[in-house]
Formats: C-alpha cells, structure tokens, sequence
C-alpha cells in the first residue's frame, strides 16, 4: 500500500480501519475510513467485524473516480462497487484462506478458542462469506497476483486469469555483513498453525542446532512447551534488530507454503541464504543452490538434512543478494505503472 501510495500520491486511501499511530509514513495521506471505525474498540478488534466489512466497503462512494486500485487479501476491498466506465485494478495477495483452502484449519482454530458455540455459527458464516467473496471477485476488471502460486490460486477460486507483479520490498534497507556468519537458525512470522515453526523446532531439537525465533502468535505456548534447550523465542523485536539477525543467521528457516514471503527475501538481501520447503512463493524467490536449499516433504528429516546442506556448503554472498533485488520497490513500482497505463489506454 505504501508503495501504490508512493506511485499515486494524490489519491486518497479508502480503508476499514485505520490506526494513525502505528502508520506514520502515511501521515500525508488522505485516508478515509468506513462506518466500522466509529464503533469503539473496533479498530483495535478488527478481525471480529469480518463479516460485517463486506457492507462497509460496499458503502465507499467511489464515484467521483476512473480509476480504483483495490489492495486486496484476507479483507473485502476488492467488493467495491464502482461505476461501468470506472477501471478496477484488484493486486490480489491471496484468495482469503479463511473462506477457501484455510477453511477447515480456521474452524478448529476457533473450535479450540470458543467450542460448540464456533461449530454451530462459524461454518455457516464462513459459507455466507465464501459466496460474497465468489461475486465480488466478477466486480474486478483485471485481477494482479502477487506470485504465480496466487495466480493459480484466483484461476481455481475465481475463475479468473491474472497478472504477475511480484510485491515490493525496499531490499537497500538490508545490507550483507563483512563478518562470517554466527551459528544459529533464524525463524521469522506470526507463531500461527501454518507457518509450521514445529518442524523448526522439532528439526532443531534433533541436530541439536541453535535456533531463534522472532514472532508472536496463539501457537506460542505450545510452541515453547516443545522447544529444545537450543531454541530462544525472541519475540516482537525492532527493525534494527531483526535486520542485524538476518545478516548475523546461519540461514533462515522457511518451512510453510506461503503466497510470496517476504522474509525469504528480505534475508536473501541481507546476504544469507534460505532453507524453504520447495512450495508456494519460495519456488519463486529463492534459486536452489544459489540463495538457498529446498527441502521436498514437510517432515523433521527431510527440513533437518537440509539444515545440515546449509550449514556445510560455501555461499556467495554477492549471488544472495543479487537474486533478492529482482524484488526491488522500484520494480514493483515500474510494473504497476506500466500495466495501469496499458489498462487505461484499453479501457
């Protein structure tokens, strides 16, 4: 969003919710909220009001434009309703999980937090949800993925053909260190079921090989209840220090299947490889044996033999880093130009 803002200054940002204090860099934004931001307590609640943010983004009176970028994931931005002539361009990060694929892990998700109370309402507001979500997929013109892995995923759930712009990641802010490498494993996200840090860390307690973990999340309790003597929870850290983790990490861990990543490259810029379960987006950012080493199965042996690749092969850092700049902001921001101003000539 930063960056389509960078690319559009003077557009104005239409959003559920929105938490001024957390998001300075949009401080010269015109930013407008919906309905849902006058609730108390809501914009600090925000995943509760799912089902209602199809309605507050149905309201958004986007009249007065010819053309409208929706921003779109788990949310509803791209359920706009705009006028015929009006040009919608949805960057698509992933058909909600939640509604598709995800459906069923999201249900015991809940199951475990609020009970029967979650198998009798969940399934049918979820079904509610998946239907919106099919139609307002047909209110798109043009749909642009943010992977191939989610280009395939909007064709099977939205019958829909996309567009690849890889996202943008200020890769200048990462820079290799001089020094060698400290001899640990790095692990980076949200401790949520998917991410598989279990395999991390039962792969860790196996070679008895340092592990960090950087992340909070429902997962953590559990988490740490098996962790090893060699695994370290570090938490929410700050930018400074996750960046000085990536340069100083043996290779970061990246055992889920995930729409892009951005960890995978943000670490790659930071000199140091990735060991990536071969799925998902890291087939796209991460070149074998160049940047980093896939494992085949998400099991502890198959991701514990690859740690022990890693830690053994000689890696150039200047390779590394090279492949993460393919993903560069100023790439992205090229793209986006480029394919709305072809869009807009069509139109």
């Amino acid at each position: 969003m930063l960056a389509l803002h960078e690319v559009f200054p003077d557009a104005p940002i239409f959003t559920t919710f929105y938490r001024s204090s957390q998001l300075p860099q949009f401080s010269d934004a015109d930013v407008r909220t919906s309905y849902l931001q006058k609730i108390p307590f809501a914009k600090n609640r925000h995943r509760l009001f799912l089902p209602f943010m199809p309605a507050a983004v149905e309201a958004f009176d986007l009249s007065e434009f010819d053309l409208v970028i929706s921003d779109s994931s788990s949310g509803c931005a791209k359920g706009i309703v705009t006028k015929p002539e009006t040009l919608h361009v949805c960057y698509c990060h992933n058909p909600n999980r939640a509604l598709w694929d995800g459906a069923h892990e999201y249900l015991r998700l809940h199951q475990d937090n609020f009970g029967w109370l979650a198998r009798k309402l969940i399934p049918r507001q979820l079904m509610k949800l998946r239907i919106w979500d099919r139609v307002a997929a047909d209110r798109v013109d043009h749909f642009i993925a943010n992977s191939e892995f989610v280009q395939k995923r909007i064709q099977k759930y939205y019958q829909r053909e996309a567009t690849v712009i890889h996202p943008p990641v200020e890769t200048k802010q990462f820079t290799p260190s001089t020094e060698k490498a400290k001899n640990y494993f790095l692990a980076v996200g949200r401790l949520i079921p998917y991410k598989r840090f279990d395999l991390a860390i039962q792969a860790a307690n196996v070679l008895g090989a340092k592990l960090r973990i950087v992340g909070v999340g429902p997962e953590e309790k559990r988490l740490r209840a098996m962790a090893g003597p060699t695994v370290k929870f570090f938490g929410k850290v700050s930018e400074e220090i996750l960046q000085k983790m990536y340069r100083e990490c043996r290779a970061l861990i990246f055992p889920q299947v995930e729409d892009f990543g951005l960890t995978a490259v943000e670490v790659q810029a930071s000199g140091r490889p990735v060991v990536a379960f071969r799925g998902g987006g890291a087939l796209e950012t991460v070149r074998p044996n160049h940047s980093g080493i896939f494992f085949a199965e998400q099991t502890v042996s198959s991701l514990a033999d690859a740690m022990q690749r890693a830690s053994k092969k000689r890696w150039i850092k200047k390779s590394i880093v090279k492949n993460a700049e393919r993903f560069d902001v100023m790439n992205f921001k090229k793209n986006i130009l480029k394919f709305v101003e072809k869009r807009l000539s069509e139109n």
